[in-house]
């Protein structure tokens, strides 16, 4: 069988750091805080009162208010992010075949806010069942692609994937999959999340995974540095549009990239810790570099899961370090959470995003906040620290990683025809 080629031929981007993938990619280059103090609800009894939030939403200028009340906050940031990657496809939407155009959208929680209002409001009252009829809808994690599939009237694959953190990095290489398998001529693709709010807070600060560095927010996510005391809770969405080949080529598509290949494992280990020796880690870039036919010297960039907490982060780059060898010193490493916050279901998106750009505009995003050396870090690995930097980008490996294991890592390359 033939496989078929994949590329990148649209992109969107809700992010706490610009509301539109140009925005992003703005605020990565200067290496932007998204971190700020919440003000999605009272954080006085928290023991984190700040996140990366998105800024200055507002749904009506994307869709009727009436219709934005039945869908939650994280499938709104879905139809917003998609609705800027669709537009900038370009795609013939009258000429496309519905039936071969489908939708693959990751969330790692789904409805959490909705869940959260439901269930506040039911113990409230006297015991009877009075639940908006839209409860479950908003609720469930697979509606964010059933809602874009709906407006645009995709009839080809839909669903959601649901791997915790790694979500929007298996939606992506789902839809690579399922086109290179000739199941579909375009993916609409990536991730979306919204859990800023008591339960989502409130829940990651009972596992000891967020940052309680209160009095400076804005350095709080320091992936890599000796003082992190874990992640920064982000928001947003973010959007791929993933074509055949010579379907883009023959409508003369604008493509911004390849994608060549990608992986997937798990550790088998813990609901939550990494695995000690990263096993998972090591194999997944193994089996990418592997399905996209390269050797680790084509690699010029690495964005890195680096969530910026103790355990995390040094395994990843060790890794890193078994995988790639010597040539580990010659990689771009960068963590861009350390901007954006960890968008959860979503995180994987918005850093193939950042893959993407880097590509095409010969820079590394940097890994910013960085203070204090790690001794258990390799100090002659060069982990973009703080500023970003110039460098011709042709092959960029994304990872990503979730609670319970698993392990996804996509592997992007320059468009040369």
């Amino acid at each position: 069988m033939t496989f078929k080629r994949v590329v990148v031929t649209g992109l969107g981007a809700l992010t706490p750091i610009g509301n539109t993938y140009q925005e992003y990619w703005k605020g990565l280059k200067e290496g932007k805080s998204g971190a700020a103090p919440i003000t999605k609800f009272d954080t006085t009894l928290f023991k984190t009162k700040f996140a990366c939030e998105v800024k200055n939403f507002e749904i009506g200028n994307f869709m009727d208010r009436k219709e934005a009340r039945k869908l939650d906050l994280f499938a709104q940031y879905a139809m917003v992010s998609a609705d800027e990657a669709v537009k900038d496809s370009n795609l013939p939407l009258q000429d496309l075949n519905p039936d071969r155009v489908g939708v693959i959208w990751g969330s790692g929680i789904g409805g959490l806010i909705t869940f959260s209002e439901e269930v506040k409001s039911f113990a409230k009252g006297d015991g009877t069942p009075r639940f908006n009829p839209f409860f479950i809808p908003k609720m469930i994690a697979d509606l964010s692609a059933g809602h874009i599939s709906i407006k645009y009237g995709f009839r080809g694959p839909n669903f959601s994937t649901v791997s915790a953190c790694a979500s929007s990095t298996n939606a992506i290489y789902d839809a690579f999959t399922y086109i290179r398998l000739g199941k579909a001529d375009v993916m609409v693709t990536g991730g979306s999340e919204a859990a800023v709010a008591e339960a989502g807070v409130g829940g990651f600060n009972a596992m000891k995974a967020l940052s309680e560095r209160n009095d400076s927010p804005e350095t709080a996510s320091r992936p890599y540095d000796k003082d992190r005391d874990g992640f920064v809770l982000g928001e947003g969405a973010g959007a791929l549009i993933l074509e055949e080949y010579e379907h883009a080529k023959k409508r003369g598509a604008k493509i911004y990239a390849e994608v060549v290949g990608g992986g997937m494992t798990a550790d088998a280990y813990h609901i939550t810790a990494p695995h000690p020796e990263g096993l998972g880690i090591t194999r997944v870039m193994e089996i990418a570099l592997e399905e996209a036919g390269l050797s680790v010297t084509d690699v010029d960039y690495i964005n890195t899961h680096g969530t910026s907490t103790p355990l995390g982060d040094i395994g990843e780059i060790k890794a890193i370090q078994r995988v790639f060898g010597e040539h580990a010193y010659k990689v771009n490493i960068s963590s861009t959470k350390s901007m954006t916050g960890h968008l959860l279901g979503a995180a994987g998106a918005i850093e193939a995003l950042a893959c993407i750009m880097a590509i095409n505009e010969s820079v590394i995003p940097p890994t910013i906040n960085h203070f204090t050396d790690d001794d258990g870090l390799d100090p002659n690995l060069n982990l973009t620290f703080n500023i970003a930097q110039k460098r011709e980008v042709n092959v960029a490996l994304s990872n990503t990683f979730g609670f319970g294991g698993h392990n996804f890592s996509i592997i992007l390359k320059k468009y040369k025809g």
